[in-house]
């Protein structure tokens, strides 16, 4: 089978994997790039098949599998401790699979699934958000701002998004963000200028380091933050203990790579997503398109993803 291997970004050709266990083998039809996979490639020094975003049919199941059979059109976000999805045919375990909007094609599913995941999890599971607060999301055009602007729209909550360029400013409002500021910019004096003191929920889909000053002035007493980005330096935490505000992080391969015993969760919320977005109460994510699903192509998307100008997301669609 036709594969990507990374660091170096070349075409390879691989044997093509069986399915044991709660494995589906998923012949793939688009797959989407993500922050993880630039990361994943630096740090690369023996060569791997990267990608964490597919859509595709299931081409057989694993002994244990039950939830899916041949034939069936899913997309996920995969693990990161296993081979990634920049392949023809890729094996994952079912419980971290969702059925495809019946609305998506391939391509437009492809961009959902991570993004989802992240958000979902950071959202409900771990800031545990409760209807008629106030979330500021920092990086509201990226991926996850993109869908997780949409999720605390759902969720009952104010939504004030950040973004800087014209484009991005127009993106985030299409998707339903209540106020946007701008995060090149001071955020306290324009959260100010919007009538509010404080947020009661802040979410750092950008660089945490750059902003932390910001969240620690921002957070509401006793309010809660998460962040799906690490810190480079060590993070004063005397603003944050002050108003007994929480702390959390969000990894959405947390569940997969230690196997967790709600790890079917995510086969939950893809499949609750999926319903969403068929229902149109949610609304893809996807900005580009490049095909046919190539190391050239592959380059491309992720010199593009390095760029920091990122709207929504790209994906890579079919194999030559």
């Amino acid at each position: 089978m036709k594969a990507i291997a990374a660091p170096s970004l070349v075409d390879i050709e691989l044997p093509k994997p069986s399915p044991g266990g709660r494995d589906l083998l998923v012949k793939v039809e688009a797959v989407s790039v993500n922050p993880v996979d630039t990361k994943r490639r630096l740090d690369s020094s023996e060569p791997r098949v990267l990608g964490w975003d597919a859509a595709g049919t299931v081409e057989a199941v694993g002994p244990q599998a039950t939830l899916f059979k041949a034939g069936d059109e899913v997309y996920y976000a995969g693990d990161v401790t296993r081979p990634g999805c920049n392949s023809e045919f890729h094996l994952v375990d079912e419980r971290i699979v969702g059925r495809k909007p019946k609305s998506l094609d391939f391509a437009q599913a492809a961009a959902i699934p991570l993004t989802a995941i992240t958000a979902w999890e950071a959202f409900f599971d771990r800031l545990k958000v409760k209807p008629e607060k106030s979330m500021l999301i920092i990086g509201g055009a990226g991926g996850v701002g993109s869908i997780g602007i949409q999720l605390a729209r759902i969720a009952g909550l104010t939504v004030i998004a950040t973004a800087s360029r014209p484009e991005s400013v127009a993106w985030v409002k299409d998707l339903g963000a209540d106020h946007v500021v701008n995060h090149r910019k001071p955020l306290k004096p324009q959260i100010e200028a919007l009538g509010m003191k404080h947020v009661d929920y802040i979410a750092c889909f950008n660089d945490l380091d750059q902003h932390w000053a910001a969240i620690g002035d921002l957070i509401a007493p006793q309010g809660a933050i998460v962040s799906i980005v690490g810190n480079r330096d060590p993070l004063s935490l005397d603003a944050v203990r002050a108003k007994s505000a929480a702390l959390c992080w969000e990894l959405m391969f947390t569940r997969p790579r230690f196997q967790t015993p709600d790890m079917i969760e995510q086969h939950r919320l893809l499949d609750r997503v999926a319903d969403w977005l068929d229902a149109g109460r949610l609304h893809g994510t996807l900005r580009e398109t490049l095909a046919p699903i190539n190391a050239a192509n592959l380059r491309a998307a992720h010199a593009k993803l390095e760029s920091g100008t990122m709207i929504g997301k790209l994906v890579l669609t079919g194999w030559s």
